[in-house]
């Protein structure tokens, strides 16, 4: 479990820090109003954002082949990259939790499968460009998560070992990254997963249902564990 061992917490991006939902939404829209469609709801986005945007797409046109839904990749990250943070902010709490990991002497990173570029931007428009001490995007690497190469490159670009980290994700792909690290791992609850999924099934070290939960054991000491 999370212990006094910990010196860096990295987190995932979208679902996890930040709801970025919204804005994504008004991207997918834009795509739709294009081709003449009628606009998707939230409710019916919201579930597979963290699963990326060719799945975003694969929910707002269902009836296209890959190849023909991968064209419209590009005027979707767009409409995106324009409007990045007009509608989305950080969940609930999540400033409170980064500010006692600073308070803590710890330091914290985000490993996303978001470009690299697009992350940097949901950063800067939150604030945390000089708080983060490593950001690792979907395409720094070749590779991306489940494969634990994103989350080793933070950890060699901090100077620090794995199981000297913690990962906090909302997605099983992020606690498989995690694990194939030799990292510890956290499930954010509060993030986006669709309904057949189970957390539970996962493997992760620790659950968490709001974002201050994670200081209970990891600066706190005091062992709440409702799980």
């Amino acid at each position: 479990m999370i212990d006094s061992s910990i010196d860096c917490v990295l987190f995932d991006l979208d679902g996890t820090l930040v709801d970025s939902a919204p804005d994504l939404l008004a991207a997918t829209n834009r795509v739709l109003a294009d081709a003449g469609r009628a606009p998707l709801s939230l409710e019916t986005l919201r579930p597979v954002v963290s699963k990326g945007s060719r799945a975003m797409l694969a929910v707002a046109f269902p009836d296209l082949e890959v190849a023909a839904r991968e064209a419209l990749l590009t005027p979707f990250l767009g409409y995106y990259g324009e409007a990045i943070a007009d509608h989305g902010h950080a969940f609930a709490d999540i400033e409170a939790l980064l500010a006692r990991i600073e308070r803590s002497g710890r330091r914290w990173g985000i490993v996303s499968n978001k470009p690299e570029g697009l992350a940097r931007k949901v950063v800067a428009a939150m604030g945390w460009s000089t708080r983060c001490a490593v950001l690792v995007g979907g395409d720094s690497l070749p590779q991306k998560k489940p494969e634990p190469e994103p989350l080793l490159h933070a950890c060699a670009q901090l100077g620090i070992s794995a199981d000297h980290c913690v990962y906090v994700g909302d997605d099983e792909r992020d606690i498989q990254a995690a694990r194939a690290a030799g990292m510890r791992s956290v499930v954010a609850l509060w993030g986006y997963r669709e309904s057949h999924e189970d957390p539970s099934s996962w493997g992760a070290d620790r659950r968490i249902g709001f974002p201050l939960e994670l200081c209970f054991s990891l600066m706190d000491g005091c062992g709440r564990d409702p799980y």
